[in-house]
């Protein structure tokens, strides 16, 4: 429970808060609606759907409210470089940030479900009470506003028309209901076209849809100014319920029983939402301004394995290691922006990404670069950042252990080049005094880009005296027999077949019980930092091991766990 707590403790906090605010406000508002004297007409009309409506819609303000916070990334990218000095466990929550986007959207799409069904079973019991399908109470209170100066509270008002399609009429000709469709449409379209098989598969159709969330915020600010929702006003004399509501045929006929008024409450929506709308706006026109300086190719490459190199050059463009940039080609999509974690060190005068095959987006691209003249400018780029991850903090650690999954090496790229500028350098701040490299993929091609990194690194370790600074260990978990065959004939020699380096390439997958307590041997009394860029199941075994192998100790060893999110 110690080791999960130093993982994993403050986000469990913040999780245990938000669903706490949550389940205030469903029970506040609930009791409210379900009690208040000023709802009691109201009630008699609607029954519990009228709390079972209200209940979520003061959940889906909160949510509305928080679910764009996630996804500014300049504001995030700030609040962590205001973190610097703050405890590194501060600043992993905002790593997180789209996985509390996602529960938000949960939480979102729950109360939207619940909200709509009760308002569903509201409008048909409003239009039975219109109908006088019900006790006489229901009718009279369903006829107010007929007559002159008395309000309404059944917002039901057409009469000459089959009673079962005025529902349907309803829906689309009130503000509330008209709104109301449109705001679901477009959260359903959202939902499921942001499931992992749709986003991973067809990634346009995703980022298209997504972007109905305008529509969905704009529908969420006018949603309530229909005001069908409404409740008893104060009158002189009082329309006092505990005496009148048996007497509805006397009303405004007796002075202790004037007709009672109604009226609805102001909408609140746009108040939660206002303030996030406006940053995201901000972060909007920021990206437009980065889209529109200009960005120079410096250098094109096609790599084996389908991998496409870019080395770009913007002017005022400062960066720190394992960053990523968003990426806008107009010559493929004017709205499509993608992410990528650059490979260069910060102290280049240039920045680099990889990008590799992975859908119709980056086989265009691949496409365009391959039909250049050689020597050419690529088609026009937007760059959008660069923006902070994990991998910014592996320099806070004594030792680290990085963790890459195919391209998923890219920002570690970028750390182990830094890395070699600062032994260059002779830097005295590099704190970092021990580094564990794991890289896994299933093809031979794929290490060809970066082996000649590690040829450098490795050289310059070893003059240095430092061979022991980097352990660094390739995984190929996919090989055929005529591999196998060429790797068995070549098996004596000093430097490996696969990527020419020393250190030979291992086979299959690394158990990693066996290299966590490796570190911790090695490192018996050091803070080390965990790194992934990779695949979730990865992501859950490594978790999960960081917890297991670290010590409750405070002066032995701790593992931290940091995962790259995009």
């Amino acid at each position: 429970m110690g080791n999960w707590i130093v993982n994993n403790g403050l986000s469990a906090f913040i999780l245990v808060v938000w669903m706490g605010i949550n389940i205030f406000l469903f029970v506040w508002f609930y009791i409210f609606y379900n009690t208040g004297d000023q709802f009691f007409y109201t009630r008699h009309l609607l029954g519990s759907a009228l709390a079972w409506a209200r209940a979520p819609a003061a959940v889906l303000n909160f949510n509305c409210m928080l679910i764009l916070l996630p996804v500014c990334r300049n504001l995030l990218s700030l609040i962590r470089g205001s973190f610097v000095c703050c405890s590194r466990t501060m600043r992993k929550q905002l790593d997180k940030n789209l996985t509390f986007h996602k529960l938000v959207a949960y939480m979102i799409a729950l109360m939207t479900a619940v909200h709509t069904i009760a308002h569903l079973l509201n409008v048909e019991w409003l239009n039975n009470s219109r109908q006088g399908v019900y006790d006489e109470l229901s009718l009279d209170l369903s006829k107010l506003g007929d007559a002159v100066n008395t309000t309404f509270l059944n917002p039901i008002r057409i009469k000459d028309m089959n009673p079962q399609y005025i529902p349907i009429y309803f829906a689309f000709t009130s503000i509330a209901g008209l709104t109301g469709v449109v705001i679901t449409l477009a959260l359903i379209l959202m939902v499921t076209s942001s499931m992992e098989v749709i986003r991973r598969s067809y990634f346009e159709v995703f980022w298209y849809t997504h972007h109905l969330f305008i529509i969905f915020f704009a529908g969420l600010v006018f949603h309530g100014a229909g005001r069908i929702v409404r409740s008893q006003q104060s009158t002189n004399p009082p329309h006092m319920v505990t005496v009148c509501k048996d007497r509805s045929d006397e009303w405004g006929q007796i002075p202790d029983c004037p007709d009672p008024q109604f009226a609805g409450g102001f909408p609140q929506t746009w108040m939660w939402v206002i303030g996030p709308m406006v940053l995201y706006i901000c972060e909007r026109l920021l990206r437009f301004i980065r889209y529109m300086q200009a960005v120079r190719y410096r250098k094109i490459v096609m790599h084996p394995s389908k991998v496409l190199e870019l080395q770009l050059v913007k002017s005022g463009f400062k960066m720190e290691v394992g960053q990523y940039v968003f990426l806008n080609c107009p010559a493929i999509s004017h709205l499509e922006w993608h992410p990528f974690t650059m490979t260069s060190a910060p102290e280049e005068d240039f920045f680099s990404v990889h990008i590799r095959s992975a859908g119709d987006w980056t086989d265009k691209l691949i496409h365009i670069m391959q039909q250049l003249p050689e020597g050419a400018q690529g088609p026009k780029m937007g760059v959008d950042g660069p923006f902070g991850t994990a991998s910014e903090d592996v320099f806070d650690y004594e030792v680290s252990m990085l963790i890459g999954a195919g391209i998923g090496v890219t920002p570690f790229a970028s750390i182990l080049k830094s890395i070699w500028y600062k032994f260059k350098e002779s830097n005295p701040k590099l704190r970092t005094r021990k580094i564990y490299f794991y890289w896994l993929c299933r093809e031979t091609h794929a290490f060809e880009w970066f082996a000649d990194l590690l040829q450098v690194l490795e050289k310059e370790m070893e003059e240095r005296g430092m061979g022991d600074f980097l352990t660094y260990k390739l995984y190929l978990t996919g090989w055929d027999q005529s591999h196998a065959t060429h790797v068995m004939v070549h098996f004596d020699k000093e430097i490996d077949v696969v990527t020419g380096l020393k250190q030979k390439t291992h086979y299959g997958r690394p158990i990693w019980e066996r290299e966590f307590e490796q570190v911790r041997q090695e490192n018996p009394t050091s803070v080390v930092g965990t790194f992934l860029c990779g695949p979730e199941a990865l992501a859950k075994v490594l978790e999960k091991n960081c917890a297991k192998y670290s010590d409750v100790d405070p002066r032995k060893t701790k593992f931290y766990f940091n995962k790259e999110n995009f």
